[in-house]
């Protein structure tokens, strides 16, 4: 019983010095900006490669920035022609068609460093082929992404993708190499 209530105390006596360090106030929580983020996927032109199917998505950057977009399809903006990219179609399309590109606009956190990873998930019957896919920040383009080529079917109901972050090999596995704020 002696050694519950000491182990009450210490946390009480931990707290208040947290309070008096922090100069006798509640940090505020820090918010994060929103940016705007035009993601663009490729489906291929190979039969079957299209599908009606929910696509998630999932991207960030080496600071730990992971953004999380459940139902990608739900943020369809246009179609674009392959061919002439600044041609849009005005007719409304269903996203994910064989031979297609499209774009969507998502918004969420800001990242802080470049895009350097992106996943997607296919939750559905059907199969799916993307080609290419591509994040770019609309205020930032240094902290858009590279190209990230997939040109395979997706699995069903797993994330798949590329990681282009950097790495560091330790004794434990492999961790990311964090970048310094100046």
């Amino acid at each position: 019983m002696t050694e519950y209530k000491g182990s009450s105390s210490l946390r009480v006596l931990l707290l208040v010095f947290a309070f008096i360090v922090a100069g006798g106030e509640a940090l505020p929580p820090t918010q994060k900006e929103n940016c705007t983020y035009v993601v663009t996927i490729e489906t291929t032109c190979i039969e079957g490669a299209e599908t009606s199917n929910r696509i998630s998505l999932r991207f960030g950057d080496t600071k730990s920035n992971d953004i999380t977009v459940k139902r990608l399809n739900s943020k369809h903006v246009r179609w674009v022609d392959p061919l002439a990219p600044d041609v849009l179609d005005d007719v409304p399309r269903k996203p994910f068609q064989a031979c297609m590109v499209d774009r969507f606009q998502v918004i969420d956190q800001c990242v802080e460093s470049p895009i350097c990873y992106l996943y997607l998930k296919l939750v559905g019957d059907d199969d799916w082929r993307p080609g290419f896919a591509q994040v770019q920040v609309e205020d930032g383009s240094h902290l858009s992404s590279r190209y990230f080529y997939f040109c395979r079917y997706l699995p069903r109901r797993v994330w798949h993708g590329s990681n282009m972050c950097e790495r560091v090999i330790t004794p434990f596995g492999f961790r990311w190499r964090k970048v310094l704020s100046p």
